[in-house]
């Protein structure tokens, strides 16, 4: 092979090395997150948003009550919306699990990442509930 031809393939495996580490993915939630960080106060009640996702099945939600009470989360229901059968086991996992991690704690202090398996969900929920948090907020 000529010098130049093997230049050249260097020259473009190196483009696609560099477009590979353009092209990564940042994380979605750093929003929500610093949102968590975030000690207010919250007025009690019932409290319901849509949180949506995206699966390798393409869009997904679910839907999120949190019943509050002093800033803590005394009750969550997870309303299920899969689009698929794969997302319909996850969400279903995630609604069974949800509730031993976050009832009874402070709603500032929820950062839901993994929830018995189901990490895609955990988007949609984390969503919701910052969705939850600027609607009970008190001003």
């Amino acid at each position: 092979m000529p010098l130049s031809t093997l230049a050249l393939l260097g020259t473009l495996t190196g483009c696609a090395a560099a477009a590979e580490q353009v092209a990564a993915p940042e994380p979605a939630d750093d929003a929500t997150r610093e949102t968590a960080a975030v000690d207010a106060s919250y007025r009690d009640g019932s409290y319901r948003a849509d949180g949506a996702y995206q699966s390798p099945a393409g869009g997904e939600s679910i839907i999120v009550v949190l019943q509050l009470e002093n800033d803590i989360v005394t009750d969550v229901e997870i309303g299920l919306y899969p689009t698929s059968a794969t997302s319909s086991t996850y969400q279903a996992e995630f609604a069974s699990g949800i509730g031993e991690l976050v009832v009874g704690q402070d709603i500032d202090s929820l950062d839901v990442t993994v929830v018995a398996g189901s990490s895609l969900t955990s988007t949609g929920f984390r969503a919701a509930l910052a969705s939850i948090k600027a609607e009970a907020v008190e001003s």
